[in-house]
């Protein structure tokens, strides 16, 4: 009853919620065919602006469901923590074959990820696994893997898939998926790489100073939104080399995704770049495969762009294009989102161009475990673990921890650190000196190679979006120290009596000294008052 215990996790898989009727009359009327045989879920809007024209139209005769609020008001406690109706919505006013795909992907969810999931947004589906497997092995499980989908799931045929490449190349190609993985035309290319959304542990920012809630849903998430895998394609830079290589004035590389977006009332395609420099140095590659396996369909089966060391919302799944461009895509998830802003902007000033855009991934770090509000019972050492991560080429080096709020600070041993990649995390764990008592500050940290290391709170790193919670990590904890006599003496009796020290706030149920102990230790401490 009383051995080294944390409380419980919350309990991340409660109950699923039954998805109720979409409150909106599905257009039978309306119908927008699918672009080619055997690419499910596929709809075409860029090549055709009066379609996309024509999806707006109809878009803008409806009235959806409000934008759901949760900064404001307590995070659900259900599991999905939000639903996206409203985004189910758009998807059934564009007529039937867009209308299941909200039911359809939660179909692949429950398929291809594991049941205990936490599913941050059912729809486009967001979810991250639960915080003790997240940090139990340096390469994810696929089936634990985070994801973070900007629509539905298309169901795309192997054997019917083919990828084209264009514009500012000299030889515009369209090549099959047996295409990129003949090796006497592409030689393969594996990596390890982390992945990790712009979003991770945006919970932290909500909780302090609330900001946009955005029309996709700044989903809240925890410190589960990154994972590692051992990818393995061919670089693009070989792909655009048997194109004949790039005109004069390329500059960047465009990638279109057929999963449909939405933004501000119009209709696209999924679409970003990546400067052609990052693709040069053989740093952004066309994987098919995920730690040995073919990709997952959630994970953009047949053919994806990993993008290492960026942002995650550069590595584009279900890919159906690449385009070389002059310029950085004028796309919207490329030109009006994944923006950061000063501390000063918001829904007052912010505009597009006030933003930069996010594409190296700064360093960063997350403790795993305990978890914040934690009580834990020791001997004079708590155990914690975490992960640790820097993007734009660089590694970690260090992990630091304090035990009061970030003075007094200790490196985790080498020898805890998981191995060392070029562009993948390192997982951590230390067993931290703690002597004092009662609620205390657990602080997390990490330098990486360029001696980059982690803004100090929460609001050095705040803005509008939401983006990138890359500050120092803080927990609080409740210290039960049992190497002081008076803890293990308190201990003792309550073991002894039954009595269960859990949860920390509930009182207890007996006196907290008898009425001898009372008098002899007031006698010895002068009593209540002063003699004169």
């Amino acid at each position: 009853m009383l051995d080294d215990k944390i409380d419980a996790l919350q309990n991340h898989q409660p109950e699923l919620p039954k998805r109720p009727e979409l409150p909106i009359r599905k257009s039978h009327h309306v119908y927008f065919a699918e672009e080619q045989k055997g690419w499910h879920g596929y709809i075409e809007w860029e090549r055709y602006p009066d379609k996309a024209k024509r999806a707006a139209e109809i878009l803008s005769k409806h009235k959806f469901a409000d934008f759901p609020e949760f900064q404001l008001k307590p995070l659900p406690g259900t599991n999905p923590r939000i639903e996206g109706v409203r985004w189910k919505q758009y998807h059934a006013a564009l007529g039937s074959t867009l209308e299941n795909m909200p039911r359809e992907s939660w179909d692949i969810v429950k398929e291809e990820k594991a049941e205990d999931m936490i599913h941050v947004l059912d729809f486009p589906y967001n979810g991250e696994p639960p915080r003790d497997r997240l940090v139990g092995t340096t390469l994810t499980n696929n089936e634990d893997h985070f994801v973070r989908n900007h629509g539905g799931i298309p169901i795309i045929n192997e054997d019917e898939y083919c990828l084209e490449i264009g514009g500012m190349v000299n030889n515009p190609t369209r090549l099959t998926l047996k295409d990129l993985k003949n090796e006497s035309l592409f030689p393969r290319q594996t990596a390890v790489v982390t992945i990790q959304c712009s979003g991770t542990r945006r919970i932290e920012q909500i909780q302090e100073y609330p900001g946009d809630g955005d029309e996709l849903i700044n989903a809240p998430w925890g410190e589960g939104a990154i994972g590692t895998a051992r990818w393995t394609g061919v670089s693009l830079k070989k792909v655009l080399k048997h194109c004949g290589g790039l005109q004069e004035g390329a500059g960047h590389i465009e990638f279109m995704g057929v999963d449909t977006y939405f933004k501000k009332g119009k209709v696209y395609n999924y679409v970003v770049s990546v400067p052609w420099r990052k693709v040069r140095i053989h740093e952004v590659m066309l994987a098919w495969e995920m730690n040995g396996k073919p990709l997952p369909k959630i994970h953009g089966y047949p053919l994806r762009a990993v993008v290492f060391g960026y942002i995650g919302a550069r590595s584009v799944k279900w890919l159906a294009r690449i385009t070389a461009i002059p310029h950085p895509s004028t796309a919207p998830v490329q030109k009006k989102e994944y923006l950061y802003y000063t501390s000063q902007a918001g829904k007052h000033n912010a505009s597009y161009s006030s933003g930069f855009s996010i594409q190296d991934m700064p360093v960063s770090s997350a403790i795993i475990s305990p978890i914040d509000k934690a009580v834990i019972i020791h001997d004079g050492t708590i155990k914690m673990r975490g992960w640790a991560y820097s993007g734009g080429g660089h590694w970690p080096e260090r992990v630091e921890v304090s035990g009061d709020g970030g003075s007094v600070w200790y490196e985790t041993p080498y020898e805890k650190l998981s191995q060392k990649y070029f562009h993948a995390w390192r997982l951590w764990e230390i067993d931290l000196p703690v002597d004092a008592e009662g609620w205390i500050e657990l602080v997390a940290r990490c330098w990486d190679n360029a001696l980059n290391t982690q803004p100090t709170y929460v609001r050095s790193t705040w803005n509008w979006d939401l983006h990138v919670t890359s500050s120092c990590h803080r927990i609080k904890v409740f210290s039960v120290n049992r190497s002081k006599p008076a803890t293990a003496k308190r201990l003792k009796r309550l073991e002894q009596e039954g009595i269960d020290f859990h949860p920390v706030t509930k009182p207890l149920e007996i006196d907290l000294e008898s009425d001898e102990e009372y008098e002899t230790e007031m006698q010895r401490r002068g009593g209540r008052d002063p003699e004169e």
